[in-house]
């Protein structure tokens, strides 16, 4: 082909990509099942979702926590001039103090949210991308704010399109663990801190029936669940911490989603456990895609052997597990615990974003934003930290 007619050919293709690629409309949709075939194509590795975001896991939380809470699907597709889905926005919609709120599904059980990409768009996303993204939601006056919290600023060494909107950094941090693939595992935990916890750990092997293992079959997911529903709650109730899986049907969600079968046969969630003959030691519990390993919950035994640090020996269990699958990354869910920082040496960047999309919308995004900076300056002040903390014990 000459250069005359190559340049003649773009040229007449141009018109074309111009339209197909961008949004050109909107659907909402209150139906999963529905949105099913679209939201599925759209959590495959080649496009680009995080794991909390899959369908089999927000669906059992719409089914046994979101109806429950009266929150009905808020699911935003949008597409091109060819209707071809672009992004899709998993969400719920929830009417408080009059304002009717669109947020991610998930509620606290979600470390990170995200709208699940097309890639290709994704990589070429841009301000006006999301100023016709928002503008037609604007235009269906289905909802007066969107509440885009603790999203990640990139996924997959891919960035987060929805950071060109206007955003704040949220309440918490996450800390990162990152590995490099083939990397010794000296590399990974310190050896100082690898040698402690083998020296405790030779404590617990003389267990009968000590063993670490990733749960599989549905008899042995029930008999660490059933275990984990006792333990969390005299666990919480010694620090002093509300008991978030009393909830009602957050402990039917959290069985749903273990039990739920993914794509390649794993589970939604995937639970690690110590344990031995006589008992479960620790419990460690979270989502992964073959990239990244993120955890959801955990607990350890309120018997003698937690003076040997279970959680600890699992996390080591976990780190060089995933390790060993060619993961390139691990967290232990938002906020600054001491035992995160001993692994996760690194801090994630994850934000949130208030959207308004009526009148009452904008009142409602300054004051949530404005409490989300102020929650955010607690946090990060270990003095007001600590005077919050108390009081939180004194309401108690």
């Amino acid at each position: 082909m000459t250069m005359a007619a190559a340049i003649e050919r773009r040229t007449a293709e141009a018109p074309a990509r111009s339209k197909a690629g961008h949004i050109a409309s909107i659907d909402v949709i209150d139906d999963l099942r529905r949105a099913e075939p679209i939201w599925r194509r759209l959590e495959s590795r080649r496009q680009v979702s995080t794991p909390y975001q899959h369908f089999d896991l927000l669906s059992a939380w719409q089914r046994q926590v979101g109806e429950r809470e009266q929150v009905r699907p808020f699911i935003v597709i949008a597409y091109d001039a060819e209707h071809t889905p672009l992004l899709l926005m998993p969400l719920a919609l929830r009417c408080k103090y009059g304002v009717r709120i669109a947020s991610f599904m998930g509620g606290k059980h979600t470390t990170f949210n995200m709208a699940l990409w097309d890639r290709e768009f994704a990589v070429h996303a841009g301000s006006a991308d999301l100023d016709a993204l928002v503008s037609k939601l604007r235009a269906r006056f289905a909802a007066d704010v969107l509440v885009l919290a603790q999203q990640p600023a990139r996924w997959r060494d891919l960035a987060n399109p929805f950071a060109a909107l206007p955003h704040q950094p949220s309440v918490n941090d996450c800390p990162v663990l990152t590995m490099q693939p083939g990397a010794p595992p000296a590399t990974l935990i310190a050896s100082a801190l690898r040698g402690r916890l083998k020296g405790k750990e030779r404590k617990l092997q003389k267990l009968p029936g000590y063993r670490y293992r990733v749960a599989d079959g549905d008899v042995e997911i029930e008999h660490l669940l059933d275990w984990f529903f006792r333990v969390k709650p005299q666990r919480m109730a010694e620090q002093k911490l509300p008991n978030v899986f009393a909830e009602p049907g957050v402990e039917d969600f959290i069985r749903d989603a273990c039990m739920t079968a993914a794509a390649g046969g794993s589970r939604a969630v995937v639970i690690h456990a110590l344990e031995c003959d006589e008992e479960v030691i620790a419990l460690f519990a979270g989502v992964a895609d073959g990239d990244r390993f993120s955890m959801m919950f955990n607990t350890y035994t309120m018997s003698g052997h937690a003076r040997y640090s279970p959680g600890l020996i699992l996390m080591r269990h976990i780190v060089d597990h995933y390790a060993a699958l060619g993961y390139r990354s691990l967290d232990l869910g938002v906020g600054a615990d001491d035992y995160k920082r001993m692994f996760c040496k690194d801090s994630e960047p994850i934000f949130d974003s208030f959207v308004p999309l009526s009148a009452r919308g904008r009142v409602a995004a300054a004051s949530m934003s404005a409490a989300g900076r102020a929650k955010r300056l607690v946090k990060q002040n270990q003095t007001l930290l600590g005077v919050a903390r108390r009081l939180r014990c004194a309401l108690r």
